[in-house]
């Protein structure tokens, strides 16, 4: 069965990127044109598909292009692609760790928002917090103003 071959527009529509962005990662050196007709005119493989998407799902992962391009690049000493599996590995887990702090971060805003959310709703007098009322007000406990 012959490999489909497909026309930069074809490809581009194929994995749902820009034709530009094609061209800007063949500048990069990410994807390279290895086929082209008499006229110019580039063909890819479903191999550059295949390429092409690692990239676009490498970029949503928050990886930088010029990450992407050093794992692109171990491919020409790395024929098992055990060089470049470790490196991903290893980039994964470091994703994985600051994506875990974020959302870390992240909860805590939400608690603290949905804290400031309760206290006003349920504060009848606002303009008296902090002041008279702290001695018996329930959300002491993490009030930044009460009376020390």
């Amino acid at each position: 069965m012959q490999e489909e071959k497909y026309r930069i527009g074809d490809l581009a529509r194929k994995c749902n990127v820009t034709v530009r962005a094609i061209r800007y990662y063949e500048s990069l050196g990410l994807l390279k044109t290895r086929s082209r007709s008499d006229g110019g005119q580039r063909y890819y493989s479903d191999a550059d598909a295949v390429y092409l998407k690692r990239i676009t799902e490498l970029k949503e992962l928050d990886f930088t292009l010029t990450e992407i391009k050093a794992i692109v690049l171990m491919g020409e000493t790395d024929s098992t692609g055990e060089k470049r599996r470790n490196e991903l590995l290893r980039q994964y887990r470091g994703k994985l760790s600051e994506s875990l702090e974020r959302k870390s971060k992240l909860e805590r805003r939400v608690d603290d928002l949905s804290w400031h959310i309760r206290q006003l709703e349920t504060n009848d007098d606002f303009q008296q917090c902090p002041g008279l009322g702290c001695h018996t007000c329930s959300f002491q406990d993490r009030c930044r103003f009460k009376e020390q």
